[in-house]
C-alpha cells in the first residue's frame, strides 16, 4: 500500500468514526439518564458491551429476541417491562460467558446468577435482587465485569 492509499484509508476511518462515536455517546448518555431500564434497553447494551453478534433474531427488537432465544433472560422477561437486578445478573453472566459455582452451573437461574455476581463484587452485597436497575447501575456492573476480565 503506497502513501496515498494509506492516507485515503486513514481519512476514511477518521471521517466515518466520528459519527459512530457520537451515536454511541448519545445512546450511552440516554441510558445513563434512565431511572429504570427495560429489557430491550438492557439486552441491547449488554450484548453490545459483551461484543455478542446478534444473529438470526427477529425484528423489531433483535437484541431482546436473540437474548431470549439463547435463554439469557428470565422466562418472564417482556421487552418493555422494567429490569430487575437478579434478571440482569443472569443476562450478564450468560452474555459475558462467566463461570459460576455449582448451584449456578446446575440451575442457570437468576437467583444464583445474582449470588455469583455479589460474590464476584460486581453487585454490591446489600442490593435487593428484586430492585429495578437504572442505567447507571447497569453501566457500573458492566464496567466491573470488563475490569475483571482485563478489558
Amino acid at each position: 500500500m503506497n502513501s496515498l492509499q494509506r492516507r485515503t484509508v486513514l481519512l476514511f476511518l477518521v471521517l466515518f468514526s466520528v459519527p459512530l462515536f457520537s451515536q454511541t455517546a448519545g445512546r450511552l448518555e440516554t441510558m445513563l439518564n434512565e431511572k429504570e431500564l427495560n429489557w430491550s434497553q438492557a439486552a441491547a447494551f449488554v450484548l453490545e458491551a459483551a461484543d455478542v453478534e446478534v444473529r438470526e433474531a427477529s425484528p423489531p427488537d433483535p437484541a431482546f429476541s436473540f437474548a431470549a432465544e439463547q435463554k439469557w433472560l428470565p422466562k418472564n422477561a417482556v421487552p418493555g417491562e422494567a429490569v430487575r437486578l437478579n434478571g440482569v445478573a443472569l443476562l450478564l453472566m450468560r452474555s459475558f460467558g462467566l463461570n459460576g459455582g455449582l448451584f449456578y452451573e446446575l440451575s442457570k437461574s437468576p437467583h444464583h446468577a445474582y449470588r455469583e455476581l455479589v460474590y464476584k463484587n460486581v453487585i454490591r452485597g446489600n442490593a435487593d435482587p428484586d430492585m429495578p436497575v437504572s442505567g447507571q447501575d447497569l453501566l457500573f456492573m458492566v464496567s466491573r465485569i470488563l475490569s475483571m476480565r482485563g478489558e
